[in-house]
């Protein structure tokens, strides 16, 4: 009877292993859909979804284009003149940046060594190189990720406590993100 319910339980974990990931998953799609097209009053489930993913796409096009990207840069322009405006609209425009289009800086996975009395090292990303303007020569800015979360913390680090690692960018923020868990397979 002992045997039979430890494996009960066993299977009851392996399958909520299984089943909790997908449900969540399942759940916010449909949660973003149903909010997205009650927020747009539209008739067909999904068709918010749509037309949001086409204008972010039309947009991308648009920018790329050499007569829109003069508007565009005129509008980033004019939208970091404007106090309070300037410094949410940076800032989240430098976020995005960070991780999609031309200058993604989280593509540098280095491994730190934090306390070399300990040997404790932790993984981070390079986002600032060169510090010479600052008479730093021999320092690089070292973002450093939470686990299960959408922060972190950066940090100036000497040179000599950084170590390349050959691991793509996405493949060591999964890692990071994980708490570890996901290993460095890529996906």
């Amino acid at each position: 009877m002992d045997s039979t319910f430890r494996r009960f339980i066993r299977y009851f974990f392996s399958g909520t292993l299984f089943i909790v990931p997908l449900v969540a998953t399942a759940y916010f799609i449909y949660f973003s859909f149903q909010s997205l097209d009650k927020l747009l009053n539209l008739p067909y489930p999904g068709l918010g979804f749509l037309i949001i993913i086409v204008t972010i796409t039309g947009f991308g096009y648009l920018t790329t284009n050499f007569a829109f990207k003069t508007f565009a840069d005129w509008f980033d322009h004019g939208m970091n003149r404007i106090p309070l405006v300037k410094l949410i609209y940076s800032a989240v425009k430098d976020l995005l940046g960070a991780f999609v289009g031309d200058k993604k800086k989280f593509n540098k996975p280095v491994l730190v060594r934090i306390n070399k009395d300990n040997n404790l090292y932790q993984i981070g990303f390079i986002t600032q190189p060169d510090l010479t303007e600052l008479g730093l020569t021999d320092m690089v800015v070292v973002y450093f990720p939470h686990s299960y979360a959408f922060s972190g913390f950066h940090y100036f680090v000497s040179k000599e406590n950084i170590k390349p690692l050959n691991i793509s960018g996405p493949t060591a923020m999964k890692f990071i993100v994980s708490g570890g868990v996901s290993g460095f397979r890529e996906s």
